[in-house]
């Protein structure tokens, strides 16, 4: 694992950035999921502001990690910030986006979008895998759409699964933890205060804890990386870092 630490997450946003322009070098498709939420909704601006032409976006894959169910056009829709910030600002073709039909029936969209991860991602060891995860992590702790009380959708044999919000009862398609842990390399972006308690119980319990989904993140085959502000690092131990 390693936790790279800015300064606040316009830096997080900036540097990721990099590191992703450089990860998508080369001469092979590239395929990589993507997170909601505010820090990538940033990141999504800055490719497309100052890697927007030396990407070659041609050989680049979008699917999500998670999507609520609601329509493309909807404000809360992944897909329809990402389009915003991102999509519609690049040359990318149209084949190459593979989004998360929020709108059709939660079920047999789970199960639609399974096969179409199965159909598109390379396999290694007879798994689909991606070249990069995205992720976020929410005040609680959840990542993807896997909230703590519904840890066992972390372990479903099913690559794809219906999750609801525990609050609002909202329903979401998430990726599972087996294609997560499967992936080459897998990025949080998290940032702000609001997430230091969660960070700090997560990052300095060595790995050993499983009280989050946040904590069973841990790529069997490829790298963790955390891009973290000092605001989301403030209980960090001394010695982790």
């Amino acid at each position: 694992m390693e936790l790279k630490i800015y300064q606040d997450k316009n830096e997080v946003a900036q540097e990721f950035s990099k590191y992703f322009a450089e990860k998508a070098k080369g001469d092979e498709p590239f395929h990589v999921a993507l997170s909601g939420g505010s820090t990538p909704k940033i990141v999504f601006d800055v490719l497309a502001k100052e890697f927007g032409t030396s990407i070659d976006w041609k050989l680049v894959h979008f699917y999500w990690g998670d999507e609520r169910c609601v329509l493309p056009t909807d404000d809360e829709s992944n897909y329809k910030m990402t389009v915003e910030h991102l999509l519609s600002k690049i040359e990318i073709p149209e084949e190459n986006i593979h989004r998360i039909k929020g709108e059709n029936d939660p079920e047999e969209e789970a199960v639609r979008y399974a096969q179409v991860l199965k159909d598109e991602l390379p396999g290694k060891n007879g798994f689909p895998q991606f070249d990069l995860v995205i992720l976020g992590m929410g005040d609680d702790g959840h990542t993807a759409s896997i909230f703590p009380y519904e840890m066992e959708l972390w372990k479903s044999v099913n690559l794809c699964e219906v999750a609801a919000h525990p609050d609002s009862g909202q329903k979401r398609i998430t990726i599972t933890g087996n294609l997560i842990n499967h992936s080459k390399t897998v990025a949080f972006l998290v940032t702000g205060a609001s997430k230091e308690e969660k960070v700090g119980e997560i990052l300095n319990c060595d790995g050993a804890c499983d009280t989050y989904p946040a904590n069973l993140v841990a790529p069997t085959l490829g790298d963790l990386v955390w891009f973290l502000d000092k605001a989301a690092a403030a209980k960090i131990r001394e010695g982790q870092v």
